[in-house]
């Protein structure tokens, strides 16, 4: 459409009738004189009192300059009038009823353009009125939309914060949950080292009481209990320690997003609460020409719903490993506990028969030790047996001694030298007593020996 005010196509306009009776206009009428050539040699007045002279002057001067230069080349004398006589014949082409013909013309014509300049108007002024309206309806429309796509930010963006705050407190409680798994990795290093200890004291026991008793075997187990549960809690260590740079990287996606929400919803709802009277309103050469997009509603609704479900699962999965962790918590201390206990019993039983054992061989050593007291009693009562014999022996070996000198066949082996040389030689009976002595206290030695490394042990 054109500018208001410039001249406009005849869109709006009829065409010009053709009458058959048709009388020129005025301004075809001015243009009739351009094949006449006014006669400049006249020497006398055209101020006639019966021609005005105005009608010829507005004749002379209507004509353009191409045709009346054109046609005044081709003038010759004569074409002119070389006589005044024949100026009234030459100049008085038409009727009074062609003159008001002509008017009657002009003004129908004149009340057609401006029937036509009037409808023009007022076909204008609806123009700018429809324009007006279609103009607000737009504007409100776009307002509305914006509004509309402000609540969409402000949802989107309160689910962000909702989900960032659960996955927040998620991850401190994951994180508080790692640390007492890894307090819990580093206590059982204690019992380990207690039960490897007791395993290494225990190798110094001797001789029989080396032996692989119910307690040795409780502390190996204790010991493949411990190292188990440190492999398990490493094990879900390592998970923890993954699980949280998922969940942080949720939680930074969330945050992005959150950021980019919160500018958007400030730049709309700036823009949607922009008035015509408002401050810093301009134009902005091409700026509908540039569509600086990369998303449409859905994608744009898509991504933050797959950050939000990311998010979820991610700390569906941070809460399930944290139950892992504490179930895995409990049940360790249950079987570090339960094996501790075991192990306890069964140093108590080991000690209470070690003790038992001890009891008796102490009781056995005292009747041992006075055993012993009273061999030796009884050895030096046989010594003193031994020496209140000696004058017997000697009285006995006299006889045999004095016997031997009988003469001939008195050296008979009759009752009396058989009774009188019955017994041992002083030398023989003496060794065969002290041989018998010497056994029965290696024996008792022995005895006394045995108790006493049972006692140290």
């Amino acid at each position: 459409m054109e500018r208001v005010g410039c001249t406009l196509t005849a869109t709006y306009a009829h065409p010009r009738p053709t009458p058959t009776n048709f009388l020129p206009a005025i301004s075809t009428m001015a243009s009739s004189y351009r094949d006449r050539f006014p006669h400049s040699n006249l020497t006398h007045s055209l101020s006639l009192p019966w021609r005005p002279s105005t009608y010829y002057k507005v004749a002379s001067n209507s004509p353009s300059v191409a045709p009346y230069c054109a046609r005044s080349q081709r003038v010759s004398e004569n074409t002119m009038l070389p006589f005044v006589s024949n100026r009234t014949t030459f100049f008085t082409r038409y009727t009074p009823d062609d003159w008001y013909r002509s008017n009657l013309t002009n003004y129908q014509e004149s009340n057609t353009f401006r029937h036509n300049s009037e409808k023009l108007r007022v076909d204008t002024s609806r123009l700018i009125q429809d324009k007006y309206q279609q103009t607000r309806k737009t504007h409100a429309d776009t307002t509305q939309n914006l509004g509309e796509r402000v609540n969409d930010i402000g949802f989107w963006k309160s689910e962000i914060i909702h989900e960032l705050d659960e996955m927040i407190g998620e991850t401190n409680a994951l994180t508080d949950v790692k640390k007492r798994l890894e307090r819990a990795l580093m206590e059982t290093e204690a019992p380990l080292q207690v039960a490897r200890e007791c395993l290494f004291h225990r190798e110094k026991r001797m001789g029989i009481d080396l032996v692989h008793d119910e307690v040795e075997a409780q502390l190996l187990t204790e010991v493949d209990t411990i190292l188990c549960c440190q492999e398990r809690m490493k094990l879900h260590l390592d998970k923890a320690i993954a699980q949280l740079a998922a969940d942080r990287a949720s939680q930074h996606e969330l945050e992005k997003d959150l950021s980019d929400k919160q500018t958007a919803y400030r730049i709309d709802d700036k823009c949607h609460h922009l008035r015509n009277t408002s401050d810093g309103v301009s134009y902005f050469r091409g700026v509908e020409r540039v569509d600086a997009t990369v998303s449409v509603p859905e994608s744009w609704a898509k991504f933050t719903d797959d950050n939000i479900l990311r998010s979820q699962s991610e700390r569906a999965a941070s809460a399930k490993l944290r139950d892992d962790i504490e179930n895995l918590l409990v049940v360790t201390a249950n079987e570090m506990w339960n094996q501790f206990n075991k192990v306890n019993l069964s140093f108590t039983n080991r000690i209470a028969e070690t003790a038992d054992a001890k009891n008796k061989i102490q009781t056995h050593l005292a009747k041992t030790l006075q055993e012993i007291f009273q061999t030796e009693m009884t050895i030096e009562s046989i010594k003193k047996a031994i020496k209140d014999k000696t004058a017997f022996l000697k009285v006995a070996q006299t006889r045999l001694d004095e016997r031997t000198r009988r003469p001939n066949i008195e050296l008979c082996r009759d009752t009396a030298q058989l009774r009188s040389g019955c017994g041992c030689s002083p030398g023989q009976g003496q060794q065969m007593l002290q041989a018998d002595n010497q056994k029965t206290l290696s024996a008792v030695k022995g005895l006394v020996l045995l108790e006493v490394t049972t006692l140290g042990s």
